[in-house]
């Protein structure tokens, strides 16, 4: 979600100057927008309407208790708009925009109701500058492959002493190729990791015949940006997954001490 639409080759005397980034974006975007299209029923169905426990228990109330007294809010990748539908039910807003590049996504937003939905991607979004005291992005950032326009979008949007609520999949523990474990030889079972360090866009098969595109990132990537764009770090939440999470699959007991979400809390300066 939230991918951008545009990119630009350099060329210099006749020769394509065009760098190994904007390579890459321009082949991964086009592959990633048909993906989000392909997958949003399955998005929609498995993770929206109190189907996914991380969201019910762990999501929606981490966003609810960090937004209190927010009355405008915009959500980058907003999906089909379950997170603002929960801020609508729980408080009293001015101002709920949500827009995403999937206008599967969108279609079930404007039926689901409550906001208004637009279709855009992250980098180019056609909302007046400083119109938001809130602005949220779940699980979105690791799909999309420009995060500097994107966070230069988001400092935009916001006005001074404006909030930015950052939810991650755990760049560290849920890097490419981590998984779990089960040591035979020694009766272990633990977490292994991936390539951290190893900043990439990759598809990967989620669940049986389920693509979706990441662009992983280090922590330090994901901060180090944001502090460059204007962007104050306020608080930064590691919660333990949540319990309904957990039954899911309760032979993996240590899956308890390993966090899955990363929830950032930015401000604006003034």
């Amino acid at each position: 979600m939230g991918v951008s639409d545009h990119h630009h080759d350099d060329v210099e005397g006749g020769v394509n100057r065009e760098s190994g980034d904007d390579y890459l974006r321009r082949e991964f975007e086009p592959i990633a927008s048909e993906l989000w299209s392909h997958n949003a029923k399955w998005w929609q169905d498995g993770f929206t309407a109190g189907a996914d426990p991380e969201y019910e228990e762990q999501i929606l109330p981490i966003v609810a208790a960090w937004s209190e007294g927010r009355k405008k809010v915009v959500e980058i990748g907003t999906g089909e708009g379950q997170i603002l539908r929960h801020l609508a039910s729980i408080q009293d807003r001015e101002l709920l925009i949500g827009f995403d590049p999937t206008l599967e996504q969108i279609a079930v937003a404007n039926q689901r109701g409550v906001a208004d939905y637009l279709q855009a991607g992250a980098n180019e979004v056609p909302l007046a500058s400083g119109s938001f005291d809130l602005a949220i992005a779940c699980l979105v950032f690791e799909h999309i492959p420009d995060i500097d326009g994107a966070l230069s979008e988001v400092y935009r949007l916001l006005e001074a002493g404006g909030s930015f609520l950052f939810l991650l999949n755990h760049p560290l523990f849920q890097t490419p190729d981590s998984g779990w474990v089960d040591d035979t030889s020694f009766g272990e079972q633990y977490w292994r990791v991936g390539r951290y360090l190893e900043e990439r866009q990759n598809i990967e098969e989620v669940e049986k015949d389920v693509f979706i595109p990441f662009v992983h990132r280090t922590l330090s990537s994901y901060l180090n940006a944001a502090i460059a764009k204007g962007l104050i770090l306020a608080k930064i939440y590691e919660p333990a997954p949540p319990q309904g999470f957990l039954e899911l699959a309760p032979e993996y007991y240590e899956a308890q001490y390993i966090p899955r979400l990363l929830a950032l809390h930015f401000v604006k300066g003034y």
